[in-house]
Parts: C-alpha cells; sequence; structure tokens
C-alpha cells in the first residue's frame, strides 16, 4: 500500500458520520472476552485525551495495536494523520475496522496479526527513519492494550529500544500505551518507592517514563477490577546503563528476587554456590553498593554500577553469564530426592520465594 503524502494537502480530515462505537459493538455482534483481557473504551472524550498525550499526530504515522472495536481509531484518524496501521489479533474486529477504513480512503491498513509477531520495521516508509542522536521520527505507536499482553509486549519493546530494531529501527519511535494502574506505577516508580521494581529499571534506564492520567475503571465495557493509566514513552538518545539488555534484566531481575531483604541476597542468585559470598562481596565492592539497602531503596547510578561490575566479572569468567541459580536449586532439589540421599528433602526459603 502507498504510503506516500499527497502534495498540497491542507485540509484538515473529518470522518464522515458514523455508527457509534456501541452500535458497532451491537451491529456485529462484539464481546469483550474475559480470558483475552479484553475492555472497551467507549466515550471518545477519553480516547481523544489518550491520542492528545501522543502530541502532534498531523501528517504523522502510527501504529495502533489492538484497536479492538476503533474508539481510539477514529481519535487518532480525528487528529489528522497520514496513515494508520491497525494490528488486530482478534479476526471479530476485522469487519467494523474495515467500515473504518473504508471511511478513511487510502489512510488505514489493517493487520489481522499478533503484535508479538509482526515485523514492524517493515511497516513504514524508509524515508521516515532518523538517526538515534535526532528528534524521535514522525512515528508514534498507541495502544490500550489488554492487561494479559502488556507487561510481556512492553518488556519486547524495550529490548527492541536497547537494540534500536522493531519500532525503533526508524529512531527513537515515541509510544502511548495503557496498563493496569499499579504497572504504571511501577514504570515511573522512584528510588525508596514500594512500587519501584524491575520494570521501573528497565524502562526507566532506556526511556523517559511519563504516567500520563488514569481512567477510572467503570469508563470500560466491561468495568475491570482495576483503574487503567495512560504512559507515554520517549527512548533516551543514551541508555542510563550502556550494558547489553540481558545483562542488565539478569541483574535486576536477581537483585529483585527477594524484595524485602537485603539487596546483596538477590546479587547472591548470580553466582554458583562454590564461591559465592566471596563473589557478593567483591561484586558490592567493586559497584560501591550498600549490601543492606533494600532493592527498592537502589537509585538507577547504583544499578549501573552493578551492571557494570558484573560485566567485569563476566569478561574475566565467559561462563559466569550462563549460571542460572534457578537451575542450580533444581539439580540441588533432585540430588536430594535421590533413593539413599541423606540430604533433607524439605524445601529451602529461597526455593519457597522463587
Amino acid at each position: 500500500f502507498c504510503l506516500m503524502a499527497a502534495p498540497g494537502k491542507v485540509a484538515a480530515f473529518r470522518l464522515p458520520p458514523l455508527p457509534t462505537i456501541g452500535e458497532i459493538i451491537k451491529l456485529f455482534r462484539l464481546k469483550a472476552l474475559k480470558q483475552l483481557s479484553q475492555n472497551f473504551l467507549l466515550d471518545l472524550r477519553l480516547t481523544d485525551k489518550i491520542v492528545k498525550q501522543a502530541g502532534e499526530l498531523k501528517n504523522a504515522h502510527v501504529c495502533e495495536v489492538g484497536p479492538g472495536p476503533g474508539g481510539i481509531t477514529r481519535s487518532i484518524l480525528s487528529a489528522g494523520v497520514e496513515q494508520l496501521l491497525l494490528i488486530e489479533k482478534d479476526a471479530r474486529f476485522i469487519p467494523g475496522l474495515q467500515m473504518l477504513s473504508e471511511a478513511a480512503p487510502g489512510k488505514v491498513h489493517i493487520v489481522h496479526g499478533d503484535i508479538l509477531t509482526y515485523k514492524i520495521e517493515k511497516a513504514f516508509p524508509k524515508h521516515l527513519k532518523k538517526n538515534w542522536e535526532d528528534e524521535p521520527p514522525d512515528i508514534h505507536i498507541i495502544g490500550n492494550l489488554p492487561f494479559s499482553v502488556s507487561t510481556p509486549l512492553i518488556i519486547k519493546w524495550l529490548e527492541n529500544v536497547s537494540k534500536r530494531d522493531g519500532p525503533f529501527f526508524y529512531g527513537r519511535t515515541r509510544m502511548t500505551l495503557t496498563f493496569q494502574k499499579e504497572v504504571g506505577e511501577r514504570l515511573t516508580a522512584n528510588p525508596g518507592s514500594h512500587q519501584r521494581s524491575r520494570l521501573s529499571i528497565m524502562a526507566q534506564h532506556l526511556c523517559t517514563v511519563e504516567n500520563c492520567f488514569v481512567i477510572p475503571g467503570q469508563a470500560f465495557v466491561p468495568k475491570p477490577e482495576v483503574d487503567v493509566a495512560v504512559v507515554h514513552f520517549t527512548p533516551l538518545v543514551q541508555p542510563k546503563i550502556q550494558q547489553p539488555f540481558e545483562l542488565v534484566e539478569k541483574v535486576v531481575q536477581s537483585v529483585f528476587q527477594f524484595r524485602r531483604k537485603y539487596c546483596f541476597r538477590g546479587i547472591e542468585t548470580l553466582f554458583p554456590e562454590n564461591g559465592r559470598l566471596k563473589r557478593t562481596e567483591q561484586l558490592m565492592m567493586t559497584a560501591d553498593v550498600d549490601p543492606t539497602l533494600r532493592p527498592f531503596q537502589l537509585s538507577m547510578s547504583q544499578f549501573r554500577n552493578l551492571c557494570n561490575a558484573y560485566r567485569k566479572m563476566c569478561d574475566e569468567d565467559p561462563g559466569l553469564f550462563v549460571f542460572n541459580y534457578r537451575e542450580e536449586l533444581r539439580q540441588k532439589k533432585m540430588t536430594r530426592n535421590l533413593p539413599g540421599s541423606t540430604g533433607q528433602p524439605e524445601q529451602t526459603e529461597e526455593e519457597n520465594q522463587l
């Protein structure tokens, strides 16, 4: 499909009269599926408000994830976008989206597919691509995400930010997405906040993350048990931790494994049992991190120091990075349960927590 802008196009785009989102839902007998954690947003004032958080969309290229019955889709089209790519996994919504596509000739491209596997790096014209150091490209990702997919999807996209591929092949593509309110709070939590988590560090070391506003649950159909946060992401020119994504994720995950304990307890899980204490002390000293801080108290610079120190240790011992603490626990448990074993069959406290 052609994505080139028509020359001299200045008139504001207006959708023709269409059935309301409620009427679309009745017309195509659409029903939100609980197992897919679907919730429809019918209030166009709220969908307009979400789209406004994305920034200036006039003549922009937008990818909407999971448009469903098309409420946010209408608001995006009304903002005067050049092209809108809709990626919808649920085939029941396609006829309603096609009605919107016909109302905006040449602007909408519908993909019946899964955003987790769709090759978005091929979706937009090459001329939109910007250098990473430049201003963000005129490409936006917007989505009212089902709760079941929101966390795995943002982790996947953060990895794409780190590697500058996927949607970020074009540069520092901005994202405006919905999450459960609690997840939104984790994404933006500061050091010392009890909401501070793995998600806080992974998002904030790669992006500027802004918790824009909260939509009460009763605005959705069916009403979810939680409120919904709208979160805006802009990738940073320089990540705050300049190490590979997999290494940062391993260190951060390890630290937060025992979030109520001192941080050194999680750090210990980076190392095999043989020499664990000594190597943990070495890492904490090199990183200059107080081992008696709780995980949620650590600053971004402390996480950076931990990652840099761990990277140095991995460079000196190439087998270290592939060590898996859970696998070591599993092997120990199997050994304890062998016939004739004198080991204790009870689970350790660490096994219970993990």
